[in-house]
């Protein structure tokens, strides 16, 4: 397959220092022409350190080291100490390697830093013998914003989970919010935290989707035993093997069965005690309409709801719910089937779709509900023939990933003495201009669907009528 130019694109920055891709699977293959492309940096500079040979055709052609190395507790600062000092940069892809580690060795020694997830060291995911709550993305995020607190605001910037959700999606909902607050008449200049949330307070956004269809379709079937994916298998077996997860919001009436609270932390989300691979969720996107997702938990769901949250002293005066709602694409589906039948055992072979692709797009946006124009959809509508001219080792899920790595990376560049950010906190408006060009059609629409919808008509519920936004005992499909 040929693929695009890598030299033609806007440089935003020049980066002096050295650049480490920890992890080359997919994502590090689609983001690394996107950094050549858009980073004024010394290709000679650039190293790769990824756990297998995957990729290193594609690196060498473009005159990059590759060094297979897979990263360990007990190893990963002597391999990383050669490789990266002061004003350098470390750009996380990888999984089962501890972001948290790595950010205070970054910090240690005033490396910028950027991942597209919070992840623990190996088999932290699936560790029965943590509690759902100590293994949930709420705890993983809590030890990094203990971590902020320990060493302070300032200090090398360290971009923490900004891909495309977590991350691009954290910006879709400030460009949504001010899209809605115009078409309802509402004046709007938000800054900060109190300022965003009291937006949202005032145009009665309850609930936040992140809502994504994706329709990518191969011609190469799924087979028994395999996985198949348009991302990271490792990475989408390992969140969905957590437990589900929601922000959640001040209005909510009816707490789910089989729900818990967390003892620690910012209290701004739950987790079910149930995967997040095996719990479906209603939700609409503009192409697809209603659809049945996947609760998945993602670091987005508790960094939004957090950020939205308006206080008086302890007391929550505004929280929206807000969580993950995931259609893969079809092959995954029957992937995912495969595994909950086999008890949630990783298959043995994993593939990952890219040129074997024939059709389809990925529908990824927030889905902003409980205002006065009933819902409001606003985000990234990229098929797979756009993608493939736009940059090269790329599926419509990929691009939507790998340029917003490149985006929080100049975004760094940029600002490299502001210490741990989240996607949140960033501005959004400079995030959106860098990435707009890779998003296709950016969309926003309204529509009048509910959750409750044309729900159930031969098989009556008990459900809270009263309001379109909850169900009684929270069941979600």
């Amino acid at each position: 397959m040929s693929y695009p130019a890598i030299s033609s694109g806007k440089k935003y920055v020049t980066f002096f220092g050295r650049i480490v891709i920890l992890g080359f699977g997919s994502i590090g293959q689609g983001t690394l022409p996107l950094i050549l492309r858009h980073i004024d940096c010394d290709p000679v500079k650039i190293t790769i350190v990824t756990a297998d040979e995957r990729g290193r055709a594609e690196a060498e052609a473009m005159g990059i080291e590759f060094t297979v190395q897979p990263l360990t507790r007990e190893n990963y600062i002597e391999i990383l100490t050669p490789l990266l000092d002061a004003g350098d940069f470390l750009c996380n892809l990888s999984v089962d390697v501890s972001s948290l580690a790595l950010m205070e060795f970054c910090h240690r020694r005033g490396v910028l830093y950027l991942d597209t997830c919070i992840e623990p060291w190996c088999g932290g995911y699936t560790d029965n013998a943590l509690s759902p709550s100590e293994r949930s993305n709420y705890a993983l995020r809590e030890s990094v914003l203990e971590f902020r607190r320990r060493t302070g605001d300032e200090g090398p910037t360290a971009v923490v989970t900004h891909g495309a959700n977590p991350g691009l999606v954290s910006h879709f909902v400030k460009q949504a919010l001010l899209d809605i607050a115009h078409d309802t008449g509402v004046e709007a200049s938000p800054t900060g935290r109190s300022g965003w949330a009291a937006l949202a307070d005032h145009l009665n956004v309850n609930v936040i989707h992140i809502a994504e269809r994706d329709t990518q379709v191969s011609n190469l079937p799924k087979q028994p035993g395999e996985f198949v994916n348009t991302w990271s298998v490792d990475g989408f077996f390992s969140e969905g093997s957590q437990p589900a997860e929601l922000g959640w919001g001040s209005h909510e009436r009816h707490f789910p069965t089989d729900a818990g609270r967390h003892s620690f932390g910012c209290g701004a989300a739950i987790y079910l005690n149930r995967q997040g691979a095996g719990t479906r969720i209603r939700s609409w996107t503009p192409l697809e309409g209603p659809y049945h997702g996947f609760l998945v938990t993602h670091g987005e769901s508790i960094s939004i709801a957090d950020y939205l949250t308006l206080r008086k002293g302890q007391n929550i005066l505004y929280r929206p719910t807000v969580h993950y709602a995931y259609h893969p694409c079809d092959d995954a589906v029957l992937s995912l089937h495969e595994l909950a039948g086999k008890n949630w055992n990783l298959q043995r072979e994993k593939r990952i779709l890219m040129d074997e692709i024939t059709e389809g797009v990925d529908e990824l946006g927030v889905l902003l509900m409980g205002h006065a124009k009933g819902i409001y959809w606003y985000g990234s509508v990229l098929s797979i023939e756009e993608a493939r001219k736009l940059a090269p080792y790329q599926n419509a899920t990929s691009l939507q990933v790998t340029m917003p790595v490149v985006a929080g990376m100049i975004w760094a560049m940029e600002n490299p003495n502001r210490g741990l950010v989240e996607p949140d906190e960033m501005d959004h408006a400079r995030i959106l201009e860098i990435t707009r060009p890779y998003l296709g059609k950016l969309v926003g629409t309204y529509g009048d669907w509910t959750p409750l919808q044309g729900r159930n008509p031969l098989f009556p519920e008990d459900v809270d009528m009263s309001d379109p936004w909850q169900f009684k005992n929270f069941r979600v499909a």
